[in-house]
């Protein structure tokens, strides 16, 4: 469904460390800096991006957004909150661990990324 998923962050070089640290710990490739500064995570299936606010204005977090990202297993998911939390993230919402309800169980993992954004790492058990 989405091609790709665009954030904003006020520090590029900031924002890149710690998602080199998270996404890695999922098995992604580092970013990419572009030409125009903005930074690129490719993968088979769409896009991630980290880029200074075209209007000038500082990067924030949209209030009830979250960027959810796959994980392959409750170990990734730690692994992941772990690398966010040594570089420069911070703990968000209820601890990582299971959830359940209307017929699924999950494990989720939230963070809040360097310019306060919201994301999830998130397995669904079969």
């Amino acid at each position: 469904m989405f091609s790709h998923i665009m954030i904003g962050a006020n520090d590029i070089q900031e924002s890149k460390k710690f998602y080199d640290a998270v996404l890695g710990a999922m098995g992604h490739k580092e970013g990419v800096i572009d030409p125009l500064g903005r930074c690129f995570y490719y993968t088979d299936k769409g896009i991630f991006a980290l880029s200074k606010p075209i209007d000038g204005e500082p990067a924030c977090h949209g209030n009830g957004s979250t960027v959810g990202f796959f994980a392959k297993s409750p170990e990734v998911a730690d692994a992941w909150h772990a690398a966010g939390i040594a570089n420069g993230g911070t703990t968000c919402e209820e601890p990582p661990g299971v959830r359940e309800g209307f017929d699924v169980k999950l494990y989720l993992a939230y963070l809040r990324d360097p310019a306060g954004n919201k994301i999830c790492a998130l397995h669904r058990f079969k």
